[in-house]
């Protein structure tokens, strides 16, 4: 009896289903059953299904109360052997995939589906093309022929296992919803943006500020319009290229103050205003589409919602259920401690095997005790802030851990040159993908020209896939930092694997995760269960995704009822 099996949903509503021996080919006959989720649930020996689509599959099943141990996603494993095989870009689905293995003109991807506010995920992608069980399970069996091909045959196993388990926690957590209540939510904008008008104009406290920032002018000047402040500030004398607070906020001119305000409110007025939260609240729940790996680096986004973008004020929406609570866990310093795993760096990996403060570790080998020079100095490595005082903080950096800063730049160079890049478990960078001159907020270091900022929290910012750029510096910039937010993902995908097979048997459910930082909701009674769950699967995925080192990786827990009292 093998506990690995094929499964297509028929195009009558019926399940075709296999057997699959170790080399991917069938171990058995196909066989047909009337119902999906009875054919799960009748074989509970099963512990990994292999289908088309996570997306396709798991919310038929989920919606009748059928769970599943662990799948291979065939689609998502295409996307990483493509890029793995420096084909990024091409077609990935199943029938593209037969296509090329027979020879044949290779069939688009579907385009992708934008989702409905407050909808639940589609129990099936648009336009998909139906492939029959014996169609995918060749492709199956040809994906772990391509395995054994890669650099690293085991890791990209893992990482492949490690993408299709975060398929599954990303579909549950679409289900589950993020606990919301709208009342807090209301009571909130009231108190930020004041009374709504009729008609859907702007509320008092923007109306307000508008007109502080035009009497400040000596004219009417719309805030909300880049164009027009920029306009303004010129024929005051004052020059400007945007209207971002880090280049306004210096301003020796009275429209400053109440400009940066209204931009702040005028965000959350249509980012999370009364409009969102009518169009994705519903049930005291808030439901974006969680989509795993929908950057270049593996990091998720959500299709719809602005789910990882909740602003700090907002955050006070986010309630657990009566009797319940929110367990809030960020990853502590996540990413320069996966420079020390990656990199091997002997210095940097006893830095990161302390549960302390790695930055002020450093800057007491490196820096005579000045933490936040020591920060910018780490950050600067990953995110490539090599100009000025990133210059000499370098310099300093490479002399105190010299194979963790030589790793980085390597990668830079692989960039630069157009040579494939890859994480540590082996997702690959395509060369010219992703390149961006945004080197995260948390570097300290300007972001791009642009009219308008991220929202509050948002983090350091990502292009998704299909982004190309000509510039060569700035793609050695996004792979230097692609080697260690790519390898970070990759451990982040194995920790919520870990953690959602540790919640299997409790009343908690994952509801929310972005690259650092993770939520479970869960009865009282259980928190202490669920910190400790977190802790264990930390540790865990560090040791599956890096192999044994000293490297730790810590989490700042929080047991709340509201999200906002986390942080």
């Amino acid at each position: 009896m093998t506990d690995r099996w094929a499964l297509a949903p028929a195009e009558d509503g019926g399940v075709e289903l296999a057997p699959l021996g170790r080399d991917g080919l069938p171990a058995g006959p196909v066989r047909r059953e009337p119902d999906l989720a009875r054919a799960v649930r009748e074989r509970p020996e099963v512990t990994r299904w292999v289908w088309r689509s996570t997306a396709e599959v798991y919310p038929r099943l989920l919606a009748t109360g059928v769970r599943v141990e662990r799948c291979y996603d065939i689609e998502d494993a295409e996307t990483l052997l493509l890029g793995h095989e420096g084909r990024y870009g091409e077609p990935r689905s199943a029938a593209a995939a037969l296509a090329r293995l027979r020879g044949g003109p290779v069939p688009p991807d579907p385009p992708q589906r934008s989702a409905e506010p407050g909808s639940q995920s589609p129990l099936f992608e648009p336009q998909s093309v139906h492939v029959p069980l014996a169609d995918l399970i060749e492709v199956y069996a040809d994906q772990q022929k391509r395995h054994d091909k890669t650099a690293h045959p085991e890791r990209m196993r893992l990482l492949t296992a490690a993408e299709s388990a975060g398929m599954l926690v990303a579909t549950e957590m679409n289900r589950a919803g993020l606990p919301w209540s709208a009342e807090v939510h209301r009571r909130v904008l009231h108190e930020l943006l004041g009374e709504r008008y009729a008609g859907g104009g702007e509320p008092r406290r923007l109306a307000e500020l508008a007109d502080e920032v035009s009497a400040a002018f000596g004219r009417r000047v719309r805030p909300d319009l880049p164009a027009d402040v920029i306009k303004a500030f010129a024929q005051a004398g004052i020059r400007i290229r945007s209207t971002r607070r880090w280049e306004i906020e210096s301003l020796g001119h009275p429209a400053v103050k109440p400009l940066i305000e209204y931009k702040k409110l005028y965000r959350i007025w249509v980012a999370h205003g009364w409009s969102w939260l009518q169009d994705w609240v519903r049930d005291g729940r808030f439901r974006p589409e969680f989509l795993a790996g929908g950057t270049v680096t593996g990091r998720w986004v959500t299709n719809g919602g602005g789910g990882l973008q909740i602003p700090k004020v907002i955050r006070r929406a986010v309630v657990a259920d009566p009797g319940w609570r929110l367990v809030v866990a960020d990853a502590d310093q996540m990413e320069p401690r996966v420079l020390a795993a990656i990199s091997r760096d002997p210095g940097l990996m006893e830095v990161a095997g302390r549960e302390s403060d790695l930055y002020q570790a450093v800057s007491d080998r490196a820096f005579a005790g000045d933490r936040a020079q020591a920060k910018l100095a780490v950050l600067g490595a990953v995110y490539g802030q090599t100009s000025g005082d990133g210059l000499k903080n370098l310099a300093a950096l490479r002399r105190r851990f010299p194979q963790a800063v030589a790793y980085v730049d390597e990668a830079a160079r692989a960039g630069e040159e157009g040579r494939l890049v890859r994480t540590w478990l082996g997702r690959t960078c395509p060369p010219a993908a992703g390149a961006t001159d945004d080197v995260g907020e948390e570097a300290g270091i300007p972001a791009p020209d642009t009219q308008d900022e991220p929202a509050e929290g948002s983090g350091p910012q990502e292009w998704a896939p299909g982004y190309a750029s000509t510039n060569a510096r700035a793609r050695g910039r996004f792979a230097r930092n692609f080697v260690v937010q790519g390898s970070a993902a990759d451990w982040a995908l194995l920790l919520l694997a870990a953690l959602r097979q540790a919640c299997a048997d409790l009343a908690a459910e994952l509801v929310f995760f972005q690259h650092d930082e993770v939520i479970v909701h869960c009865p009282e009674e259980e928190a202490e269960a669920v910190v400790a769950a977190i802790r264990e699967a930390a540790d865990l995925a560090g040791r599956l995704t890096f192999g044994r080192t000293p490297v730790r990786f810590p989490f700042t827990t929080a047991v709340v009822e509201c999200y906002a009292d986390a942080k």
